[in-house]
């Protein structure tokens, strides 16, 4: 309980203590999760999901960070989660309005601690059940106006924002309103330049507008490097709009606090050695009842021909729309497929825990990957396979017997008739997994992701995976039970890259194993190396094709089919395990060297024991 009233200056203080509460509602014939009255919560972190290669990690105040593929092609700075939540009030989604009813002008900046006191507001987040659009509303009960804005994802434009402002009152009211994105990168900053040497790549930035499309291009004058020599910046990031009439563009934040002082705006054309930002100013009126839309696209990566096709696709909003659209939902159809090949979908009396069973399924193939379709095997994707794995196998195998598809039993039958045990070793290995990556969030900033969906030459798809020992196999786990025939292939890829004193790497990818290097001058440096996972992971494969199929397992364990990895660790011997039980294992600095090139000469394979002989454990 308040025992007085808070002013601020004149003008008495609104403070939001409305309960939070969380439902099933439905949007536009489609389910979400609103949390009403979210801002009495602590803001919490989320993730916008894509079926391609975009993310998004959003915290429920807005603050944000985002881009394509990996945290090297961002649009906004990726920091820790904590910098991110911080950082609402200067990077990403930015509106300031001036509201004008009974012949005074209201200041009202949605999301904006700095207002939250002045009106009686309230924020609800909604997200749909299938995780790939985020919507953000702030009511203002005083003026009697409701702002809202959509997340979501398309192939052709990046990234979408669609903004509503809503009349709820009974008088038509005047709107002038700012509305963009503040401290937009240019591209090719990476995240390691971005977090050591922000201040230094500030003096490199410059943001232009193309004035005929109203195209926002973000981009540096010159790479940043510290040698004599041309390092011309060839592409760029972009952001545009449509949807106001007659909007003046920014592309600083430079004159945010004149729009707030009621001066007049002045477009900006061409900002050097400035954080960059995308602004449209318009003004429109707001009949009762009547409610204004506007959109917003981003992205990444962008070379001249790229503007130019932009550009023109931009210039006809009577089809743009409708192209957005028709993009969202086959970017979410897509998704739907994607998770549903994991039997994502099930269908109970309880909604939530459908939604609940949704995201899980979803997530675990985000991590571990899921198969391309069903067994059916592509020989173009076998064959780079088998090529990156082991040179001199690949230059022996027979592979014209099989067509351009072929099945997972066709491979085992390939397999089995080879008398090179090398070759059958490779054919049980191999997963034709997609849409897998690493585990990586800003909460986890030493774990690096990388959305690894498409060739970025000619966008041909890219089967591909790679995680954590843990995150691949804890995943598979649950794959199995969709793909029961794979099993045999996480068992052999579960026992090939463990070593021969009974522990796992730090990594599995498709094209092998990896594992951590020490940096002796980096005191945060160490090297990950376990034996508790092997212990409980594996049991399950092995319970999993016990079941499936009896006695294959004791079938296998005369076969010549298995070899060790061969990981540059050497654990200590018992005497100084006893004087120091914290300082187990030594990098053998020599052997990593030894194994890279090794692997350098006949690929993955280069990283298995070999005998003094040169032949494989």
């Amino acid at each position: 309980m308040i025992d007085q009233p808070i002013y601020l200056g004149n003008q008495q203080a609104s403070f939001n203590h409305k309960e939070t509460k969380g439902e099933l509602v439905e949007i536009n014939d489609e389910s979400y999760y609103k949390i009403s009255n979210s801002d009495q919560m602590r803001p919490f972190f989320m993730s916008l999901i894509s079926h391609s290669d975009h993310w998004m990690f959003i915290s429920s105040n807005g603050g944000l960070t985002a881009g394509r593929k990996n945290s090297d092609f961002a649009l906004f700075p990726y920091y820790t989660d904590d910098r991110i939540t911080e950082s609402v009030e200067s990077t990403g989604s930015k509106t300031i309005l001036k509201i004008t009813k009974d012949g005074k002008t209201f200041l009202w900046e949605p999301y904006s601690k700095a207002h939250a006191a002045i009106y009686r507001i309230s924020q609800n987040l909604y997200k749909n059940a299938y995780g790939n659009k985020l919507i953000f509303q702030e009511i203002n009960e005083d003026l009697e106006i409701s702002y809202r804005y959509e997340w979501k994802t398309s192939d052709t434009f990046g990234f979408i924002k669609e903004v509503a402002l809503s009349n709820h009152g009974v008088q038509e009211v005047a709107v002038s309103v700012v509305d963009g994105f503040q401290n937009i990168l240019p591209y090719s900053v990476g995240e390691d330049l971005q977090k050591a040497y922000s201040n230094l790549i500030d003096a490199y930035k410059r943001s232009e507008l193309k004035k005929d499309s109203g195209l926002g291009i973000f981009a540096l004058s010159a790479i940043i490097v510290d040698k004599a020599e041309p390092s011309e910046a060839l592409k760029c990031n972009i952001a545009w709009s449509r949807g106001l009439d007659n909007p003046t563009h920014l592309v600083s934040s430079k004159q945010l606090d004149s729009f707030r002082q009621g001066r007049k705006l002045h477009e900006e054309t061409d900002i050097k050695a400035e954080r960059g930002a995308y602004f449209v100013q318009s003004v429109f009126g707001l009949k009762p009842n009547e409610k204004k839309h506007w959109i917003f696209g981003l992205d990444v990566n962008k070379n001249a021909n790229d503007l130019e096709e932009i550009a023109f696709k931009i210039s006809k909003p009577e089809d743009l729309l409708s192209q957005i659209e028709k993009e969202v939902k086959a970017g979410t159809q897509d998704l739907l497929e994607l998770a549903n090949a994991a039997d994502a979908i099930q269908l109970t009396q309880d909604k939530l825990s459908n939604n609940r069973h949704f995201a899980n399924t979803l997530f675990n193939i985000m991590r571990g990957g899921v198969f391309d379709n069903n067994y059916t095997i592509e020989k173009w994707d076998f064959d780079g396979y088998l090529k990156k794995a082991n040179k001199e196998v690949y230059a022996q195998a027979r592979l014209s017997s099989l067509d351009d598809t072929f099945t997972l039993s066709q491979l085992q039958e390939l397999a089995a008739a080879s008398e090179d045990p090398h070759f059958k070793r490779l054919c049980f290995e191999y997963m034709p997994l997609k849409f897998s990556r690493r585990h990586g969030d800003p909460s986890r900033p030493w774990n690096k992701f990388s959305i690894n969906t498409r060739n970025e030459l000619d966008g041909s798809k890219v089967l591909d995976y790679q995680g954590n020992w843990r995150d691949n196999f804890q995943n598979w786990e649950a794959l199995s039970l969709s793909y029961p025939e794979f099993i045999e292939s996480m068992i052999h890829k579960f026992l090939n890259a463990t070593t021969f004193d009974g522990y796992n790497p730090y990594r599995v990818t498709k094209d092998g194993f990896d594992w951590e290097t020490i940096e002796e001058d980096d005191p945060w440096s160490y090297i990950g190396y376990w034996g508790d996972h092997q212990i409980i992971y594996l049991q399950k494969f092995l319970e999993v094709i016990e079941n499936l199929k009896p006695g294959r397992l004791a079938s296998l364990f005369d076969k010549d089919l298995f070899v060790y990895a061969n990981v540059p660790y050497k654990i200590k011997d018992y005497t100084d395990i006893l004087k120091n039980p914290k300082d187990t294992i030594d990098f053998d600095f020599k052997l990593d060297e030894e194994i890279n090139k090794r692997r350098d000469k006949i690929g993955a394979d280069g990283a298995l024991l070999y005998t003094q002989e040169g032949t494989v454990y």
